[in-house]
């Protein structure tokens, strides 16, 4: 089967359209509910294979209603701003109740409505651009890269899913790097010519902003007048740092960092708590959604104030310090020593004394907690990517909390370690899917689990 013409019926887990051929699943990059579509097979295995859109003819024979023309010429093909991804919460609903079915073999359990985002654009905190010099005699270009091409970045002027701030900032950045021979790109890596990476942040509720600049060397004394000319232009700019990162290959953050200007983090309000970001730590992309969700696993803790309570992979302490005001104290884990860090500073930031944060892996710290006697009530959190490992669900399992939150960004992995924790003595009692990143195809959800009488 080189080749066939299909009906596309839903979307899988990271935006391809899925497709079936006498019962055969088919893959297809860029297609979407409603489409029909002639593909050209690049893959084929027993169970499923995946297809290309074949240009030699019409590619889309009769577009589905969940099509839409893109909104910029770069957001067609630009990997953070590509609108044609609609906001297909059914379809994204039913890949959580795919994933739980026939993943995790999880029986009979309540999948609520998905809790959409009241801002489709505009909602990012935090975008990384890339600025490169295509040639010789050309002037560098800054914007996004081409959706499954490394080797290209689209020039771009504005970006949708920033706010105007963030948009004059990159505008600002742009006539910087034009303007200023000193303006220096770190070494070649994928994409064409010498890359440079200027990753943006703001405070949506503080509207504090930060440009973190990453390149080849320590131009401590020559980017400090950029610095200037980016505050002088955006006035909330609380912070701007040179991250040093000499490797040719991308890294978004650097081997040293330098301050040149203002402080080294931003603050963002979450919640009614106050956090610290700095440069390369991790902190929720879209802020209003985020506190929805946060209220969300707030309210599946049900809290009465007695319990004691372990957040697994609590990152900087967001999740943590928001429920210590409800319980009796927290235990966060978390594997980088960075992110406890962060954690400990927001928590003091905070006048929040029943929060402890243990660095190290879930698996390892655990077993230390139920040797020193903790019991907890209930447990939170889920892995930043990939999966809880087996013997963590093994450790979790015999802390014995009587419920479990879990929150996840991927509902095929969620589904796998759910199933893990109900052959452990746990059953399922709700999925609910909460869309973080409108426009793309990214999903969080949360579920809970109870231990089983």
């Amino acid at each position: 089967m080189k080749r066939s013409e299909l009906t596309i019926d839903d979307l899988a887990f990271g935006g391809e359209g899925v497709g079936r051929v006498e019962g055969y699943v088919i893959f297809v990059r860029g297609a979407l509910p409603g489409d029909r579509v002639r593909v050209r097979i690049v893959e084929a295995r027993s169970r499923f294979g995946r297809g290309v859109i074949r240009i030699d003819r019409v590619p889309v024979r009769r577009s589905g209603r969940a099509r839409r023309a893109p909104t910029s010429a770069a957001a067609a093909a630009a990997v953070s701003s590509t609108s044609r991804i609609p906001r297909s919460w059914r379809s994204r609903r039913s890949r959580c109740a795919i994933a739980s079915e026939r993943i995790g073999g999880l029986g009979d359990f309540e999948l609520r409505p998905i809790l959409a985002a009241p801002d489709p654009y505009g909602y990012r905190n935090k975008m990384e651009f890339t600025i490169v010099r295509p040639g010789a005699g050309d002037g560098p270009a800054i914007g996004l890269h081409q959706a499954d091409r490394y080797d290209v970045v689209l020039d771009i002027d504005r970006c949708l899913l920033q706010s105007d701030t963030m948009n004059v900032l990159l505008d600002e950045l742009r006539t910087q790097a034009r303007a200023r021979a000193a303006f220096r790109l770190r070494p070649a890596t994928r994409a064409r010519g010498s890359c440079a990476s200027r990753p943006l942040r703001e405070g949506r509720r503080t509207g504090e902003a930060m440009v973190n600049i990453v390149t080849a060397a320590p131009d401590v004394v020559a980017l400090g007048p950029v610095a200037e000319r980016l505050r002088a232009r955006v006035p909330s700019v609380a912070s701007v740092v040179l991250n040093v990162n000499a490797k040719k290959a991308s890294r978004r953050g650097g081997l040293e960092e330098h301050l040149l200007l203002g402080r080294d983090h931003i603050r963002e309000s979450l919640g009614g708590l106050t956090f610290q970001v700095s440069a390369n730590s991790f902190f929720q992309t879209n802020t209003v959604q985020a506190e929805r969700l946060f209220a969300v696993v707030e309210a599946a803790c049900e809290l009465t104030g007695r319990e004691t309570v372990v957040d697994l992979y609590s990152g900087t302490g967001a999740i943590s310090l928001l429920l210590a005001r409800r319980c009796r104290c927290v235990y966060g884990i978390e594997v980088a020593p960075a992110a406890v860090a962060d954690a400990v500073r927001n928590a003091r930031e905070n006048g929040i004394e029943n929060c402890t944060f243990l660095p190290g892996e879930v698996r390892h710290v655990l077993p230390t907690l139920t040797r020193d006697g903790v019991r907890a009530g209930g447990c939170g959190g889920g892995p930043a990517a990939g999966r809880i490992p087996s013997q963590g669900a093994q450790a979790l399992a015999t802390l014995g909390p009587e419920r479990l939150v879990y929150v996840s960004c991927n509902p095929s992995t969620l589904a796998r370690d759910v199933g893990d924790l109900v052959r452990q003595g746990y059953r399922l009692e709700w999925v609910e899917p909460v869309d973080m990143f409108p426009q793309t195809p990214h999903i969080e959800a949360v579920a809970r689990l109870h231990r089983a009488p």
